[in-house]
């Protein structure tokens, strides 16, 4: 089944210039990038991005550290894109993922776990309705596709 899912380029990814190697891992994959932008998040759409964990004690902090720099924001398309980007993605504390993924080979601590991706149906669709107009999400062919699926 096709699914678009939320991705985001923490700024300790793009503050360490690692963007195009993250970037390149998912299409090298096979899944095709349909809406990317570079943006510095502000505290309010952090805190709704984050809604979640509010309560916890990390909250401010992470607030913090995620509209300190540039994030690079993507929709990624794919056929289970949800589950196949978690397993590039890697586990959230670095330290427990695997060598290969994204946080397996470029991080080291959980508040610097480079990488944010949506974990659920419901949660790409709202995430990327936080970043994204319907409008600048781009639907297309890419030639390959015949070379990726069956």
């Amino acid at each position: 089944m096709v699914e678009k899912s939320f991705v985001m380029m923490k700024p300790d990814a793009v503050s360490r210039r690692l963007m195009g190697k993250i970037l390149s891992r998912f299409e090298e994959k096979g899944l095709k990038i349909v809406a990317i932008k570079l943006l510095q998040i502000s505290k309010a759409l952090a805190e709704e991005h984050y809604g979640e964990h509010k309560e916890k004690p990390f909250f401010n902090s992470l607030i913090d550290y995620i509209t300190s720099a540039p994030s690079l924001a993507m929709v990624i398309e794919g056929d289970d894109a949800i589950s196949v980007i978690r397993k590039i993605v890697g586990a959230t504390n670095p330290k427990e993922a695997d060598l290969g993924t994204i946080r397996g080979d470029y991080a080291m601590d959980m508040g610097r776990n480079i990488i944010h991706a949506s974990d659920a149906p419901e949660s790409a669709k709202r995430e990327i309705a936080l970043f994204f107009n319907e409008d600048e999400v781009i639907d297309y062919d890419i030639s390959d596709n015949s070379w990726i699926y069956e």
